[in-house]
């Protein structure tokens, strides 16, 4: 069953691709939606996720021009037509219905899978994600959860965290949600009894909690990480603070990137700021190929024993004043 699902995809059919974001992401993802669907090596469908029916028409606005003239297919939706499928489909999951009405992000896992037919694969990307280069995406597993590796990973709030430890809920370290693949449906009954196991009401403000949420899932799921080099998380160091401290700006800090072998650049943080400018400054006019597939790493857990180090360091950066000094 398993390599018959991971034949089964055409590979002349489009690439089933979702994106939940809000209006806010403009800016920057209309730079990175164009990467998408100018540098894509294969036929895409994405399907945009977002808030107030407003919002849908504002992005189908900018979108749709990005769109045309290409292989690719693009539809809209507001948050109306996914709580009406949401109703339905989670009816047996309190839980995960609770759990969307919280912080936006967290509806990057319960959201995309709602438009996804059993078996169909879902690749999710977030709207600050850079495609540099002629690409192609991986293919993905008939089993598992494939994410992006980050460092430093960003499981928190520290309450939480404790809380997963403390309840023996195991997670996976340097996940990283710049893009994911699965096949769907995700198991919605390992879903529902993490986030019965977990209580992230109190935390409905932090969108940080979407990754405590994938890294647990990633522990139960199996799969792994997309290569680091080819799939790039943008890391804020402490050497490029002190850099742009300097007077490097943030173009300049792109430029410096060796992107020769990347797929896709996930710009988190302060990075996404920076986009557009570094479009218009051509740091990325000069696409490479690089379609050919690249290799998955097996998750590593997170031992409670690292977390303790990592909070220890950072509140000791703060006492020191380092975070004042450096930003962020």
């Amino acid at each position: 069953m398993t390599d018959t699902l991971t034949a089964m995809r055409d590979e002349n059919a489009a690439r089933k691709i979702y994106c939940v974001m809000g209006v806010r992401s403009l800016r920057y993802a209309q730079a990175c939606i164009g990467s998408l669907f100018a540098n894509a090596d294969e036929p895409l469908d994405l399907t945009v996720l977002t808030d107030a029916p407003a919002d849908a028409e504002v992005l189908r606005a900018a979108f749709t021009p990005l769109a045309e003239g290409t292989v690719h297919g693009l539809t809209v939706y507001d948050q109306t037509d996914a709580d009406r499928r949401a109703e339905e489909q989670f009816r047996d999951y309190p839980a995960i219905r609770r759990f969307r009405g919280g912080h936006p992000c967290w509806r990057k896992i319960t959201d995309p899978v709602l438009y996804a037919l059993p078996g169909e694969e879902a690749v999710i990307i977030d709207p600050d994600v850079y495609f540099p280069n002629r690409f192609r995406f991986e293919p993905t597993p008939a089993d598992g959860l494939l994410l992006m590796w980050q460092r430093p990973n960003c499981l928190l709030p520290e309450a939480l965290v404790l809380e997963a430890y403390a309840k023996d809920v195991a997670m996976a370290d340097h996940t990283d949600i710049g893009v994911c693949q699965y096949r769907a449906p995700l198991p919605f009954d390992l879903l529902e009894e993490l986030l019965q196991t977990l209580d992230t009401r109190p935390h409905a403000r932090s969108m940080h909690v979407e990754s405590i949420v994938w890294a647990a899932l990633a522990e139960r799921m199996g799969g792994g990480y997309l290569n680091a080099e080819a799939w790039h998380c943008f890391a804020n160091s402490v050497t490029s603070r002190i850099r742009r401290r300097l007077g490097r700006d943030g173009v300049a800090t792109l430029r410096t990137l060796d992107l020769n072998g990347t797929k896709a650049l996930h710009a988190g943080g302060v990075a996404k700021n920076w986009l557009v400018d570094a479009e218009g400054a051509g740091v990325f006019s000069a696409p490479r190929s690089v379609t050919a597939p690249t290799g998955i790493r097996p998750f590593v857990g997170y031992p409670r024993a690292k977390f303790d180090r990592k909070i220890r360091t950072r509140a000791l950066a703060r006492k020191l004043g380092l975070y004042a000094l450096l930003g962020g």
